[in-house]
């Protein structure tokens, strides 16, 4: 029999329930019961069908490891237990296999986790998707722009420590494979009110206290900052440091980041300039002074930080000062300049300093595009992540609070709307007749905010137009005069009366019934809000800046761009990017995730009932399971919902071999189910009420516990045969051993006996013998030891007869030489001198010179000047006049030798000694140049014909002619070039065609570029301005690179008297036309062998892989 194939499923070791559409019975409390027994055995997320609920633990969970993520891959949805993964994977798989484009809408209040669950969401695409260098490239950029839109759009709040504080929804681009080519940010409202001021225990954007912690002392000062956070006012002292984070870390972290996204050093140079700008603004105070015609008007108190905030953004002092002071209203052709009080004049400066860093995000995001855009233009599958604020009812709601819960209220209405189309669909799909389901439709609610006539946001936008004055009053008096009547609209102040005698509603309020619950919004400051305005004086200040960004960030401060229209109020915006937002969710196939906060205090294992009643409601997750069961609760396919329960009938267990369905259908005859209870679609069994699955998991359960027994009962039986058969196994071993072993022993000891008795034998025998041959021996000793004394005594009487004839011999001899002496120094006498020994020396010393001298001439080493051979000193008094011959020699050879040099050969030495001086210990190339020789003219263009024109074209000499390969900037791709270098100019031409594209004078080139590695690739650098240096620099390639620097850096030498700048240096910038773009040297094998390759891996970057 086949191996049974057990599959785990949601309903498996289940902890409450996993999907809420089984809950039993279903209402407020058994909702919160079941979270809260999942949240206390660790299990955060739970279904509602298709849709995530996911809970913050407030902790690290062991749940998000690489072996989870292989668990979840390629998995059904309902397979496992409910996880973000499972969402993920569904998702991905859709996109990949279907080509749906998908959406992940993350909606929940602040600090519930919807940051988080969107990391989850796109780590677990990165890391199921294909691989590859381009691929990773892809995904670790769109990974890495999280970081730092985090920095600088997140805050710590009295509810998280990480809240964004602005709408993200994010497009993923991928190919037909399903791996990622791309991405598309978009942004909604940035709470750019937080920059100015921040509510009590709450922080500004993470990225001010970033650099401030973990910038260094230089970039500090640089910046013109202090790392006190006491020294600024825009920063709140009583949040300023957050237990658990390290903004130093994070700021290294954050630059990182922008590395990895594309953002060049100057680049990040210029935003963390405008980060500082704008910290500085807040220490900017004003004091009053009255003019002479009684008017108003505020002066600077220290203009220090305004002269620091100008060296930073190189605006004019006197501009910046005049912008807070006055203003200038432009009327058709008139203009009227007014001062500026010191309330208006901190108004100016808290406006500047909102749309400065709002603008500043603007711009991250769009420069953030520009890096993860995808580069080709293929039909692309998109999966959308939208991270977004969630419904805010706080005891204090103004317009940020209004217009964030307009944007929920339209979540909430696609979201009922696209539910409702996806379970009516499925209907028809599987053949089930669809009834209608009642629901609480919120359009009425989006229809009182959005209506273009008698709309909150229309009436808002009306008031603030109307001219004569306008302030929150006269708003409120508008909405109670056009909203009295609506259902949803509350005023004490309307002309409703049941609202009259309403004390919890002040006058100054007004209260909205959204789908989540009453909120009550504080008019004041609804009209300032939505104006949004910056006075023209502060953008034409901000335009004239020299900082390029800054100046970029205000294109309607050019004075040549002047437009007198009013700019759209930011009520007006907002409207236009929900409704576009919304247009791109209808186009996709959603996937929702509910995010729950258990708590206010952000501890973990603490699960407050009321608090999540409240979101439950306001997510309208009870609507939600009533929608997906309306019709049927729970629906499987066939093929696993007949491998779970085919143990409870017999015609299908073990196997049954027929079609899914059909053994679904006598399996449930066979149960005896009531056929109201379930129904049979094309590919799904449908199950209409909770109760009907849980009887079959009973039965279930209660045969796999029969099973279990049965299969314990076979197993001990198998396990005491299989037992008693090895026991009697070993009994017969044992025995048929032991009598091997007795046998031995008594073999042994007989064995040992014999031995003995023979020994004793043998041992007899043996003396017996000895005793026979010492007696032998004893007389053989005796007959030689007598011969030997008497023919000792022979040789000492002859030894001494020959001593003493010796000694008589000897005695002769020494008194003959006594004798030959006297007679010698008796002869010498006559002859001796004083001074004899001093001419003896002399004799001998210049007989062993004249030896010395001859013997050096037959040793003599070769003539070549790099032998380093040389003879043996002979004497150790001669050891200088050995040096000195050594040094006199090689000086004379070596002047031979240069006597035989051309004048041709004696300027290639001088090249190659103008090279070594170059690039020894410098370039990796040029030890393999030494060899070789200086040859310039590579291309005989004289005697070919092929270069006849080009030929025709140079009057001058050619002092080198050499193919070269030009470095295409859009795609760093090679063409071929012939390189021409002459007494005055530099020139490239066409190979095929001779036809000249380029003529550079020496005088224009201003240096040559190269990296320290082992590859051809070498830049021109040209002066700006000059004729040559319209398309920018040159970026070439050469085998002769060495000879080609040498030569250009001599010619240019000699005909300007100016030295010309090599550098060598691994990463260098390239001027092509406007633009400056990095390249970039780099380590890495290579598919073409040894040939290094030239890659562009953004508009401001090329690298070149060496091998």
């Amino acid at each position: 029999m086949a191996k049974m194939e057990v599959k785990t499923s949601l309903l498996d070791d289940m902890i409450g329930v996993g999907d809420m559409v089984l809950l039993e019975p279903l209402n407020e409390d058994s909702f919160i019961n079941n979270l809260k027994k999942r949240f206390d055995h660790n299990e955060v997320y739970t279904y509602i069908g298709s849709v995530v609920i996911s809970i913050n633990p407030y902790r690290s969970l062991p749940i998000y490891t690489p072996e989870k993520v292989e668990e979840y891959r390629n998995r059904n949805f309902y397979e496992l237990s409910p996880h973000i993964f499972a969402l993920s994977d569904e998702a991905y798989r859709s996109l990949r296999d279907q080509d749906k484009d998908q959406c992940i809408l993350i909606t929940g209040e602040s600090g519930a986790g919807k940051t988080e669950a969107s990391k989850l969401v796109m780590s677990y695409v990165a890391a199921v998707c294909g691989k590859g260098a381009e691929v990773n490239q892809v995904k670790e950029q769109l990974l890495q722009s999280n970081p730092v839109l985090e920095a600088f759009g997140n805050a710590k709040t009295v509810r998280n420590d990480n809240s964004s504080r602005f709408g993200k929804y994010m497009d993923i681009e991928f190919d037909f494979k399903g791996d990622p080519l791309g991405g598309v940010i978009s942004n909604y409202l940035l709470e750019k009110s937080r920059v100015v001021k921040q509510p009590r225990g709450e922080r500004n954007f993470h990225i001010f206290y970033q650099i401030l912690s973990g910038a260094s002392e230089d970039f500090l000062c640089k910046l013109k900052l202090e790392r006190d956070f006491s020294r600024y006012n825009y920063l709140g002292l009583d949040s300023a440091k957050v237990n658990g984070v390290d903004d130093a870390a994070n700021f290294r972290t954050v630059r990182n980041a922008m590395q990895i996204v594309g953002f060049m050093d100057h680049e990040t140079q210029s935003v963390f300039e405008v980060v500082a700008a704008v910290l500085k603004l807040g220490n900017i105070e004003f004091k009053p002074e009255s003019r002479v015609n009684g008017l108003d008007e505020s002066k600077i108190k220290d203009k220090n930080e305004l002269k620091e905030i100008c060296e930073l953004t190189g605006i004019d002092q006197s501009v910046l000062e005049r912008a807070f002071s006055f203003r200038t209203v432009e009327a058709k052709q008139e203009k009227v300049s007014t001062t500026l009080n010191v309330a208006q004049a901190y108004y100016a400066r808290d406006a500047l300093a909102k749309n400065l860093y709002s603008r500043l995000f603007s711009w991250l995001v769009t420069r953030i595009n520009e890096s993860i855009k995808a580069q080709t233009k293929v039909r692309k599958k998109v999966m959308g992540v939208l991270d977004i604020y969630g419904f805010e009812i706080f005891e204090d709601n103004s317009f940020e609070q209004f217009i964030i819960n307009y944007c929920n209220e339209k979540l909430q209405q696609i979201f009922i709307e696209l539910t409702l189309k996806e379970e009516q669909e499925e209907y028809i799909r599987e053949g089930i007749e669809w009834t209608h389901i009642e629901y609480f439709n919120n359009a009425i609610i989006c229809d009182l905010i959005e209506n273009n006539q008698t709309g909150i946001l229309a009436m808002l936008d009306e008031e603030c137009l109307r001219p004569g004055t306008v302030t929150d009053d006269t708003f409120l008096e508008k909405l109670n005069q056009v909203c009295a009547t609506h259902q949803h609209f509350e005023s004490r102040m309307s002309k409703c009366s049941r609202f009259l005698n309403d004390t919890s509603l002040p006058h100054s309020c007004f209260r909205i019934q959204h789908y989540a619950g009453k909120v009550m919004y504080q008019v004041e400051g609804f009209v300032d809000k939505n104006n949004d305005l910056l006075y023209r004086d502060l953008s034409q200040a901000m335009w004239k800046a020299s900082h390029s960004l800054i100046k970029a960030l205000f294109p309607e401060g050019n004075p040549a761009k002047i437009n007198l229209k009013r700019p759209p109020t930011a009520g007006s915006q907002f409207k236009a990017s929900v409704a576009t937002l919304m247009k791109n969710l209808q186009t996709k196939n959603p996937n929702y995730i509910r995010c729950i906060k258990p708590n206010d205090k952000k501890a973990a294992h603490v699960f407050n009932d009321a608090l999540v009643c409240h979101q439950i409601r306001y997510l309208g997750l009870l609507e939600n399971v009533r929608v997906r069961r309306a019709g049927y609760a729970f629906r499987q396919a066939y093929e696993p919902c007949l491998e779970r329960y085919k143990m409870l009938c017999k015609q299908t267990w073990p196997h049954w071999k027929g079609p899914a369905r059909a053994g679904v259908e006598v399996l449930f005859n066979e149960l005896e189910i009531p056929e109201e209870e379930f129904s049979f679609g094309r590919s799904k069994i449908f199950i209409r009420n909770p109760r009907t699955l849980f009887k079959l998991e009973d039965l279930r359960k209660q045969r796999l516990e029969d099973l279990a027994t049965l299969i314990e009962k076979i197993y001990r039986g198998w396990k005491c045969r299989t037992r008693f058969l090895l026991m009697k196994k070993s009994q017969i071993v044992i025995a048929s051993w032991y009598r091997r072993y007795a046998q031995q022993k008594k073999y042994q000891k007989i064995k040992s006996s014999a031995i003995i008795v023979q020994s004793y034998i043998r041992g007899w025998k043996a003396r017996k013998l000895l005793r026979e041959l010492k007696h032998q021996k004893r007389c053989n000793e005796a007959a030689t030891i007598i011969a030997a004394y008497w023919h000792g005594t022979q040789a000492r009487r002859e030894l001494k007869r020959l001593k003493e004839e010796a000694r008589r011999k000897h005695a002769v001899a020494v008194i003959w030489a006594y004798w030959l002496g006297l007679k010698v120094r008796r002869e010498y006498r006559k002859f001796f001198r004083a001074n004899a020994g001093r001419k003896i020396y002399e004799f001998t010393l210049q007989r062993l010179m004249q030896k010395y001298f001859l013997e050096m001439k037959n040793k003599m080493p070769s003539l070549s000047p790099i032998d380093k051979n040389w003879p043996v000193r002979p004497y150790l008094f001669l050891d200088s006049t050995h040096k000195e011959l050594k040094r006199i020699f090689h000086l004379w050879r070596c002047k031979k030798y240069r006597d035989q040099f051309t004048d041709q050969q004696k300027l290639i030495y001088e090249e190659k000694l103008e090279a070594s001086e170059l690039f020894k210990d410098k370039k990796a190339l040029y030890p393999a140049s030494v060899g070789q020789p200086f040859q310039g003219a590579y291309l005989e263009i004289s005697k070919n014909p092929k270069y006849k024109k080009l030929k025709d074209a140079v009057d001058e000499k050619i002092i080198i002619a050499e193919v070269v390969n030009k470095i295409n900037r859009a795609n760093g791709k090679a063409t071929s070039r012939i390189f021409l270098l002459t007494k005055n100019n530099v020139l490239l031409a066409d190979q095929k065609s001779g036809n000249i594209k380029s003529e550079v004078p020496l005088g224009d080139v201003t240096k040559v570029s190269m990296s320290s590695q082992n590859d051809g690739f070498f830049a021109v650098h040209l002066k700006e301005g000059s004729g040559a240096a319209g398309k920018g620099d040159f970026l070439l390639s050469s085998d002769h690179l060495i000879e080609m620097a040498t030569k250009l850096y001599r010619t240019t030498l000699s005909q300007t008297k100016q030295k010309l700048n090599i550098e060598i240096s691994d990463e260098f910038l390239v001027q092509f036309r406007q633009d400056k773009v990095c390249v970039k040297f780099i380590q890495g094998s290579q598919k073409n062998g040894n040939i290094p390759t030239c890659k562009r891996k953004n508009n401001r970057l090329l690298e070149v892989a060496v091998p």
